[in-house]
């Protein structure tokens, strides 16, 4: 696909299923297993509500709220959505009714469409409150009893059957232009109130023409997509849907997290897209398992990683007395683990955090290389990756093709470029403060080395700054502490103060060993652990990073609880509302 001639991100599509016909497309599990819907049948649907959506008085400009799960009508929604003129919100399924009611409001959506009867309670709720939003569409019926019924209700099978016989007209798509704003994707709100990032149908197109240039390298042929990361993200949204349709993709919905594993070996991806937050959960799950294998299996994964990561230090090569282990470890343990992900993986793309460098090295030293790159939604949102043939674990990777990349004075990341966002929704003071003469004031701090790489070291205003002015950076620390076994999650704090201190949730299963009769005893025990992890991190930190003290906090920290955004990214305000005054008194 010419990337450059396309004019929006609906003509691109078209043009895609008129190309791909009765292939399969969109993979949905039912009855225990993955079934596909065709190019031609969502050709048919997208066109048959996108007409619906103009006849319920949907115009150009005009926004649609969209709450559903990863499945195959979040694409025909979204994409109906545009096709009629639209501007796609998407919108969390974590959100509660005060959510909603916020994006509502912020974003004046004139309708909204919401998959199931549990997602529909809370936003039906806050469309009362707020008396805005009269009409809404239901993917699935809701319940007889349901409350807080709309004044239009419509259930999507009813207005699909009424209008899929004109359906294969396409007279229905709206005079678009590049330049025409596609969606609303609000930041995830880790610091505050989310703000709605304009993106255009050019900026996600030029994103695509990005992520195209970098993974032709690998050869692009019937890729598969697993996604699972909420489409209501940029990231998810960009590269697991809409660069996956340009290419032909077919794209597979996960059942959810907990049935990840099983969903990848099913679906066998070639590519893979997600946040770091997953890739040290998979990192300690293989780490325990083997470890609590026998003893030959555990010296044979360890040569592997310990021979993988040699080779990734010397270009590839190995001693000629090494190759004949090496080769054994190939053939032992990282086909096994290539299988385990479905034999097919091409590459996995990390991006939405910084990934740890030894989480990375361990994951490619097992023969699944991993690409981190970096972006954020106002990019529209990737900005940079590794490239396949060229890989430095500990850099964000080269700009992409099309982007222009340059550090400000203090060390902030600028971006330029055709994928910036238009700004920020009914913000235009925030806006101005964060493109100037062109340019995206990312808020992240790093350095551009001699290949062209970028280094991030920290969010500008996440940084701690110590009574010494030492700076300090917590993410980097935060990832070092959860890689270890007796450790979940952590937040270290310590600005305005002369050292740092850390809340800690300890790793479940780690803390279920010291169950006991005796709650003291139990809290005794559990705390010396944490306090050995602790050191351990201690001893490879200079002497303003240690941790001089710790508490642990009382409960996980979750989406359920606001803790974390849906990218499993903590949302340090809303922690330090609740623990602010027990970490200031370990000082």
């Amino acid at each position: 696909m010419d990337y450059d001639r396309v004019t929006s991100l609906p003509s691109a599509f078209f043009q895609k299923a008129n190309e791909m016909g009765d292939l399969p497309f969109l993979w949905v599990k039912t009855g225990g297993s993955y079934t596909p819907w065709t190019w031609h049948d969502v050709r048919l649907q997208v066109l048959a509500l996108a007409h619906a959506l103009q006849d319920m008085g949907v115009k150009k400009g005009d926004r649609v709220l969209l709450v559903s799960e990863n499945r195959p009508e979040w694409f025909i929604a979204d994409f109906a959505i545009m096709t009629s003129g639209g501007i796609t919100v998407p919108a969390y399924t974590t959100n509660t009714s005060e959510d909603h009611e916020y994006l509502l409001k912020d974003s004046s959506s004139d309708l909204a469409i919401v998959s199931t009867a549990a997602l529909a309670k809370p936003l039906l709720k806050a469309i009362t409150q707020t008396n805005l939003c009269k009409q809404v569409i239901t993917i699935e019926p809701l319940e007889d009893n349901a409350t807080n019924r709309p004044e239009s209700l419509y259930v999507w099978e009813e207005l699909l059957n009424k209008y899929l016989p004109g359906a294969p007209n396409e007279a229905v798509l709206q005079d678009l232009k590049r330049e025409d704003t596609a969606c609303f994707i609000y930041t995830s709100g880790t610091g505050g109130a989310p703000k709605g990032v304009m993106l255009s149908h050019a900026s996600i197109l030029a994103n695509c023409t990005g992520a195209y240039d970098l993974l032709a390298e690998y050869g692009l042929g019937r890729e598969r997509f697993l996604s699972f990361l909420p489409l209501s993200h940029s990231y998810e949204h960009t590269v697991g849907q809409i660069f996956a349709m340009s290419i032909g993709a077919e794209i597979y919905y996960a059942e959810a997290v907990e049935t990840l594993l099983t969903n990848i070996s099913e679906s066998r991806p070639t590519i893979m897209t997600a946040v770091p937050r997953l890739y040290e959960m998979l990192y300690q799950r293989l780490n325990r398992k083997v470890d609590k294998g026998n003893r030959i299996n555990k010296l044979l994964f360890r040569q592997a990683e310990r021979l993988g990561k040699k080779k990734y230090y010397n270009n590839g090569k190995l001693p000629l007395w090494e190759r004949p282990l090496d080769l054994l470890a190939e053939l032992t343990v990282r086909q096994k683990i290539r299988a385990h992900f479905g034999g097919q993986l091409k590459a996995m793309v990390s991006g939405g955090a910084a990934l740890n460098t030894d989480v990375g090295l361990f994951f490619h030293a097992l023969g699944l290389p991993i690409l981190q790159g970096y972006g954020q939604t106002e990019a529209s949102p990737v900005v940079s990756v590794n490239r396949p043939h060229h890989i430095k674990m500990e850099t964000v990777g080269p700009p992409l093709k099309g982007v222009q990349v340059r550090t400000g004075e203090d060390g902030e990341i600028l971006v330029r470029g055709e994928l910036v966002m238009q700004g920020y929704w009914n913000r235009p003071r925030e806006t101005k403060e964060t493109i100037r003469d062109g340019w995206l004031h990312t808020g992240d701090i790093g350095a551009i080395d001699e290949d062209g790489y970028i280094h991030i070291t920290d969010r500008k205003k996440d940084l701690i700054v110590l009574t010494g002015g030492d700076n300090i950076s917590p993410a980097r620390l935060e990832t070092l502490l959860n890689l270890q076994p007796e450790i979940s999650q952590s937040l270290i704090f310590g600005d305005k103060h002369s050292h740092l201190v850390a809340l800690i949730v300890p790793d479940p299963e780690w803390a279920g060993k010291f169950a006991s009769d005796n709650s003291d005893t139990h809290s005794e025990e559990l705390t010396t652990s944490i306090r050995e992890a602790v050191d351990r991190v201690n001893a490879g930190l200079s002497v303003i990073e240690k941790i001089r003290r710790f508490s642990l906090s009382d409960e996980a920290f979750t989406v359920e609880n606001d803790m974390l955004t849906p990218t499993m990214k903590i949302r340090r305000h809303i922690i330090l509302e609740k623990y602010r005054a027990r970490l200031e008194a370990l000082y």
